[in-house]
């Protein structure tokens, strides 16, 4: 099997350029735009950093089925607890360069240095798989594995309530473990990937594996469509939005309905990666560029977003913003400077694998 497969770097890409569209129509476009914002915002939030979350268990499995017989040994655990490490300093550096750059009046706690967000959950979502991984080689131990994603969001869902009266006397706890993309219960997506991820690797080495993807794409749709049709029996107001979740510490997390279909649109679209490059051979290399320098680019495309277009000279001169970030009164503004981003992306990303190609030559 290569070293990367290009589905996953594909599925990466696309990821990145929804998570760019999400922060662009947070930051850029201006209220009285509509509702039009928040669909895009809500559409956004419950695409891109769930399949990054997914894929880090999901690929956590092409590393460690090479060493199936000693998964837990501590030269193998020390590399992968230094990346989760790494990635989750590379979160802390976010917060000061972006919210140490950006002047935003009075800065809230969410903008401290010691912030939780995504990064930092990769990064621990990392270190705590590993040696999970381990249960995965026992009998029943993916089932179990899976019933400790189940119990643990469902575990959050009776915890809530209490939650949201405790976390304003625990102030570092909530900075920390139950801000963005909260560690419990967003690692419950990554180890559903970590346990699929095992289990397409046991079925690669037995034979094609394109049933199995046949068969998670099956799954993906039923669980939209419960979704779906949970929202008909269960409406809310509006449809398909924010007020049908949780939001707990002033931050958002998916509840039962949304979590279904975010599920099933990441078994969908990650089926559907695979079959378009590995099925049907389609390599698109610009985006597997984007999918192969996606941590590079998550943090250097959120500077550009909040500072370069924030309170900073280029948005005060050129754009003529006159507030702490960018507002787009337009659509056409907003889409073009949307796809001028994403263009920079890309050559960024091949700037980045040339800088590396060079650095390893040398």
């Amino acid at each position: 099997m290569p070293a990367r497969l290009a589905f996953l770097d594909v599925l990466r890409g696309f990821a990145l350029i929804v998570m760019v569209l999400n922060h662009t129509s947070r930051w850029w476009i201006a209220r009285e735009m509509g509702w039009w914002r928040y669909w895009i915002v809500y559409g956004t939030v419950t695409v891109a950093a769930p399949i990054f979350l997914f894929l880090v268990g999901f690929v956590l499995p092409l590393s460690l089925h090479r060493h199936a017989g000693n998964i837990v040994a501590p030269e193998r655990l020390w590399t992968y607890w230094r990346r989760g490490a790494t990635i989750y300093a590379a979160g802390l550096l976010l917060n000061v360069v972006v919210f140490g750059s950006v002047h935003l009046g009075s800065l809230s706690p969410d903008d401290s240095p010691l912030a939780g967000g995504v990064l930092q959950t990769i990064g621990l979502s990392i270190i705590l798989m590993t040696p999970t991984a381990a249960l995965l080689k026992w009998p029943g131990g993916r089932a179990a594995l899976l019933g400790v994603a189940l119990v643990g969001y469902l575990l959050f869902l009776v915890a809530y309530e209490p939650l949201k009266s405790w976390l304003p006397n625990h102030p570092l706890v909530a900075l920390t473990l139950f801000l963005d993309y909260a560690p419990w219960p967003w690692i419950c997506l990554p180890l559903v990937g970590l346990v699929l991820g095992w289990w397409w690797r046991d079925v690669a080495a037995r034979g094609p594996d394109a049933p199995f993807f046949r068969n998670l794409a099956v799954v993906g749709v039923v669980l939209m469509l419960l979704a779906l049709l949970a929202e008909v029996v269960w409406p809310s107001t509006p449809h398909i939005g924010f007020t049908r979740d949780r939001v707990l510490n002033h931050h958002w997390i998916p509840g039962p309905i949304t979590t279904l279909w975010i599920l099933g649109s990441v078994f969908v679209l990650l089926a559907v990666a695979y079959w378009l490059c590995e099925v049907r051979g389609w390599r698109p290399q610009w985006l597997v560029v984007l999918g192969q320098t996606a941590l590079m680019l998550y943090f250097v495309h959120q500077v550009i977003v909040y500072t370069v277009f924030g309170d900073s000279w280029f948005a005060n001169r050129v754009l003529g913003a006159h507030s702490p970030h960018v507002n787009f009164h337009r659509w056409w503004q907003f889409w073009v400077w949307n796809l001028a981003l994403v263009v920079a992306c890309v050559g960024m990303g091949y700037a980045w694998q040339a800088i590396k190609a060079r650095s390893t030559r040398r």
